[in-house]
């Protein structure tokens, strides 16, 4: 159906939309363009230098925010016994305007650390939000296919490792937004010390980003591992390792971040893998759901 494939649209196009925000933070073009919403008095401003990152990301981020509008039209046009996705679509167009107007206070108030902080922090909501509703038109699938035992495993493994992740992500917008990013020069050390004095908020806040990023990837390994061992279906096996490679791969790039001073491609990189982990734990969070819910209709018409 169409609306399936807007969601998953609005998924692909959120991850784009991340990549490019953490280009512009990385070639330093947040304040490329000093106004906003236009840039430089225009919405066509000559796409050079700093501004091409800049205005391109705006763009990027309204061509999502219709997206969305026609995600939520198709819904309306084509589910009628899922209300809730339709309140969801809603909430998700609402989450993009508040996050649009936290990317324009950004600019004006020149990037101030929580501002900036939740408007990335926005940006992944969003992203779960978005792989939520595609997951839950295409997942349908597997209805049935594991008990209902398994399915609430899954569904508590996937949701504690997306929790972790998003929280790791937040943090790390801290990281960004407090050039906190060559507070520890070093990896996998921090200041040639497994546990660095604690003396400054960069410090503090770039550390606690490394400890959340062992965190994660030791409970995404675990699932991993709990995946290929349980009785789940093959495709649930196959995003499960698919999560275990992107969080190696995350914390792989995290550290080539520090030790290339924090070169665009590894710290824009470093963002994109993490969003693309959530995408992924919150698609096998949604299957769990889908598959506890089959399997509960079963028993209730035995019961009855």
């Amino acid at each position: 159906m169409l609306h399936r494939r807007a969601f998953t649209v609005s998924v692909i196009w959120t991850l784009g939309l991340l990549f490019l925000g953490s280009v512009v933070h990385a070639t330093e073009s947040s304040l490329a363009c000093p106004d906003w919403p236009t840039c430089f008095g225009t919405m066509v401003p000559e796409m050079t230098g700093g501004v091409f990152w800049e205005h391109l990301h705006r763009l990027v981020a309204g061509g999502l925010v219709l997206m969305f509008v026609l995600a939520t039209w198709l819904t309306r046009k084509e589910v009628s016994d899922r209300p809730w996705m339709f309140r969801a679509c809603v909430a998700g167009i609402v989450l993009l305007l508040i996050q649009s107007v936290f990317g324009g206070l950004t600019v004006i108030y020149q990037l101030p650390d929580l501002v900036s902080t939740s408007h990335l922090t926005l940006a992944f909501a969003f992203l779960a939000l978005a792989t939520v509703l595609a997951s839950s038109s295409s997942w349908s699938v597997g209805r049935g296919t594991t008990d209902d035992t398994t399915g609430r495993a899954l569904t508590r493994f996937a949701t504690v490792s997306a929790a972790l992740v998003m929280l790791q992500s937040i943090v790390g917008a801290l990281v960004r937004h407090t050039d906190a990013g060559m507070a520890c020069p070093d990896a996998p050390l921090c200041l040639g010390k497994v546990v660095p004095p604690l003396v400054n908020l960069p410090i503090t806040v770039h550390f606690t980003h490394r400890v959340l990023g062992i965190l994660v990837g030791l409970v995404v390994l675990s699932f991993a591992v709990w995946a290929v061992r349980a009785a789940v279906p093959a495709a649930v096996r196959t995003w499960a390792l698919l999560a275990a490679g992107l969080v190696v791969g995350q914390i792989t790039l995290g550290f080539l971040s520090v030790l290339t001073v924090l070169a665009v491609v590894p710290v824009s990189a470093h963002t994109l893998v993490a969003a693309a982990l959530l995408v992924v734990l919150v698609h096998l969070a949604v299957f769990g759901t889908v598959a506890r819910d089959a399997a509960e209709v079963p028993s209730q018409m035995q019961a009855t």
